[in-house]
C-alpha cells in the first residue's frame, strides 16, 4: 500500500511539471521558412500561427501558385520545428520515452 501511495505522488509532481512544460511551450516559438526566407511562418510551442510574414518579392499576381506553395513549405517547417521543440522540452520529463496521446 505505501508503495502505491509513494506512485500517486511521483505522478502527481510528474503532472504538475509536465503543466509547467506546456505553460513554458506556449512562451517560446519557432519559425519556418521557404524561398530563402520569402516567407517565414512563426507558430509557438502549442502549434498556434502567431505570425507570417510575406516579402513583396514573393506575390506575383501572376504566380499565386508559387506563393501558396512557399506558404505551405514554410507551415511545414515551422510546424517540424515544432514538433522537435515539443519533443525535445517534453522529452526530457519522461526520459526520451514517448508516451503517445502525452503531447
Amino acid at each position: 500500500m505505501r508503495n502505491m501511495h509513494n506512485m500517486m505522488k511521483q505522478m502527481q509532481k510528474m503532472q504538475k511539471q509536465m503543466q509547467k512544460v506546456q505553460e513554458e511551450l506556449k512562451e517560446k516559438t519557432v519559425e519556418g521558412t521557404a524561398g530563402g526566407g520569402m516567407v517565414s511562418i512563426t507558430l509557438n510551442g502549442h502549434k498556434e500561427l502567431v505570425n507570417v510574414s510575406i516579402k513583396p518579392e514573393a506575390v506575383d499576381p501572376d504566380d499565386v501558385e508559387m506563393l501558396e506553395d512557399l506558404i505551405m513549405a514554410a507551415m511545414n517547417d515551422a510546424m517540424k520545428k515544432a514538433d522537435e521543440l515539443i519533443q525535445s522540452d517534453m522529452g526530457k520529463l519522461t526520459g526520451g520515452l514517448n508516451i503517445p496521446g502525452l503531447f
